[in-house]
């Protein structure tokens, strides 16, 4: 039987690029002779970590509206044609058998492309908002892989197939680890200790309200990892210095998410849809700050949809400044609340996402 060949498209962050890798890793175990190919926007991350994690990428001169500058929205019909025309291509080059959408700028013009040449399409929408090119894309796609309830007030409900987002199995591998993070750490094991965690580029809002409350955490003896986030790392080292104090720890970036998440006892977090994926399935008490900065606001969405199953707390972007460390200090102190929050949280995990999407990606080559 001829090896089956499938189109992964789109990314932008680690939240869209994490999940695609997932996917293309289990179809692979499906049939290990499965051609993959990634399609990706030039100049954004997946450019990097795609070919880091052994796949071949090739990239579309695309960008997204630009919400604050007219200016810079003037290229984009041309980028937009110009990408179709390139999807176009690499669709009779290479010849697929179905195309993924991931999210993500490259995702729109590839899946527009599958669609005009009859290519079979899965998408994967991580939020609980899906956003307007998803919705567009949807009437022609084959099967819609979601994570929330209620996407049929986006989608067509005969296409969705509730999955669950893909994680990164070796970031929620927390079982036993806590001595282990903590001595590596340099932390106390008779201290609570309090994870915040912006992603990778870090979120200025959680830095600032830890920032302005790290004297009250101190007053409360409760411990801090603290990863800031490339861009602000170095400007809070210099107001701070390294060694701020011994129950505060500041790093720029976590390399051992499964470490971190094993020593907190509570976490402080976004609300991207993959990071909600990870903390259903790592089971700890968690604060959302979402942030107000995406598309549609789905951080927000995605966060009151784990309210309304009472799995977390919530603290609006606006208000974390004034609220966010009091909330956390507070929820330290209810040992009853963490434990149904962390009950709640746990009962959303769909561990198996990526396995489940690869299988419906080989159900529609199948079936075309």
């Amino acid at each position: 039987m001829k090896a089956k060949r499938i189109i992964i498209s789109g990314g932008g962050t680690g939240g869209h690029i994490f999940p695609a890798i997932a996917i293309a890793n289990a179809l692979k175990r499906i049939d290990p002779a499965t051609e993959i190919l990634f399609v990706g926007a030039n100049g954004r991350m997946e450019m990097e970590k795609v070919p880091a994690a052994g796949y071949k990428i090739i990239g579309l001169d695309i960008q997204g509206i630009q919400r604050k500058s007219i200016w810079k929205n003037l290229m984009f019909p041309v980028k937009l044609i110009g990408s179709v025309r390139k999807a176009l291509q690499i669709i009779k080059d290479f010849k697929p058998d179905a195309a993924v959408g991931v999210g993500g700028y490259a995702s729109g013009p590839l899946l527009y492309a599958a669609g005009m040449k009859g290519i079979p399409y899965l998408i994967q929408e991580q939020n609980s908002y899906a956003g307007v090119t998803n919705k567009w894309l949807g009437k022609k796609a084959q099967k819609i892989c979601v994570a929330f309830d209620g996407m049929n007030k986006f989608f067509p409900a005969d296409k969705i197939i509730k999955t669950g987002n893909p994680i990164r199995k070796e970031s929620v591998d927390i079982a036993n680890k806590r001595l282990q993070a903590i001595e590596l750490m340099k932390l106390s094991a008779d201290k609570k200790i309090i994870l915040v965690t912006g992603g990778s580029l870090g979120a200025g809002t959680l830095n600032k309200s830890i920032q302005a409350g790290l004297e009250k955490m101190i007053k409360a003896d409760v411990q801090v990892i603290w990863q800031t986030g490339k861009y602000y790392y170095k400007g809070i080292i210099a107001q701070l210095g390294e060694n701020y104090h011994p129950n505060v720890r500041i790093l720029e970036f976590l390399n051992r998410m499964d470490l971190a998440y094993a020593a907190a006892d509570i976490i402080i977090s976004r609300a991207g849809a993959g990071t909600i994926a990870e903390l259903c399935e790592v089971k700890k008490p968690v604060i959302l700050v979402p942030s107000p900065n995406v598309a549609e606001d789905h951080q927000t969405k995605n966060a009151l949809a784990l309210v309304q199953e009472n799995a977390c707390a919530f603290v609006a972007d606006r208000d974390a400044e004034e609220k966010l460390v009091d909330a956390a200090i507070e929820l330290l102190k209810d040992k009853e609340k963490q434990k149904i929050l962390s009950s709640n949280i746990g009962k959303l995990a769909m561990p198996n996402a990526d396995d489940v999407i690869a299988k419906e990606v080989t159900q529609i080559t199948i079936s075309n």
